[in-house]
């Protein structure tokens, strides 16, 4: 198939999706007010004819990721578990931009799946060149012995696990100057008493980060992370978050607010740029000001 036809793909695959039964990770197109995605400036090209599959692109930072990176030169692939609605609209946004877009519904927690999405990705797009880890999902717990297994093994396999996965797969197609961002979390810096299991796998997902560029880096990869304070986007508000804390969600910060996915995106931008040519093993920290060791 020729790629000025793919637009607007969505590719369904053997492997369903798991649907939490939270309702988790949410539907952004019912968020109210709506997160703010949209890029702040005009692009400069500095990712032109680059090809990045971002997970958990349909929505919140992952959204707002693929719009800048497709208002400054790359094609996108979309990966995303099942809200359809918001994967339509985010390859809309990056179709305006000029570019091409798939969107590919999966589960990033199994292995077969994404070895499938990467598959896809060099059958349509011939190559990738940025991987972005982004996916991720929470569940608020008071106390400990509230986590259940399931949920625990759950928001294991979708954080760390998937990222494994999905760099496992990816890895054969990456040649020198190709890049890796992961999103990890302030909560593997400060913790979070509601949040244990999600707060633990943001704690792996950094030294993932540097233990993989470490490992790449000899072969012209570069791998870095950001690590997001509380952000506006669907995850909390849908039921990642406890009703107290979503009253005051933000408000600890220095900034007394919650950020916007586009105040997110440009650090994505800048690891997976140029920009950041003698940068590896490293974690930006866009989360209003919170001062932390990392």
């Amino acid at each position: 198939m020729r790629h000025g036809l793919l637009s607007g793909i969505f590719a369904m695959y053997a492997t369903q999706p798991m649907i939490h039964e939270d309702g988790l990770p949410g539907h952004e197109s019912a968020l109210t007010p709506k997160p703010e995605w949209q890029p702040r400036y005009p692009g400069s090209g500095r990712l032109k004819g680059k090809v990045a599959l971002i997970t958990g692109a349909d929505s919140g930072i992952g959204r707002a990721v693929a719009a800048l990176y497709a208002r400054e030169g790359a094609d996108i692939v979309i990966v995303y578990l099942s809200e359809h609605d918001d994967a339509k609209t985010t390859v809309s946004i990056v179709e305006r931009e000029g570019r091409r877009a798939i969107a590919i519904s999966g589960d990033v927690g199994n292995k077969a799946f994404c070895d499938d999405a990467v598959a896809r990705t060099v059958k349509e797009f011939g190559k990738i060149d940025i991987l972005v880890n982004n996916a991720g999902e929470q569940h608020p717990d008071k106390d400990i012995t509230d986590i259940t297994e399931e949920q625990l093994r759950r928001t294991f396999q979708t954080n760390i696990f998937g990222m494994f996965f999905m760099a496992q797969a990816a890895r054969p197609h990456l040649q020198s100057g190709a890049v890796i961002v992961n999103c990890t979390s302030v909560t593997s810096y400060q913790g979070s008493s509601e949040l244990l299991d999600y707060s633990s796998t943001k704690g792996a997902i950094t030294a993932f980060t540097r233990a993989l560029s470490e490992n790449l880096i000899g072969e012209g990869i570069r791998v870095n992370a950001v690590a997001p304070g509380p952000i506006w986007t669907p995850l909390n508000p849908m039921g990642g978050a406890s009703p107290e804390k979503l009253k005051h969600f933000g408000e600890s910060t220095p900034m007394k607010r919650p950020g916007q996915p586009n105040e997110v995106a440009p650090s994505f931008l800048f690891l997976a740029c140029e920009d950041s040519s003698y940068m590896s093993g490293q974690v930006l920290h866009p989360n209003g000001g919170t001062v932390v060791n990392g």
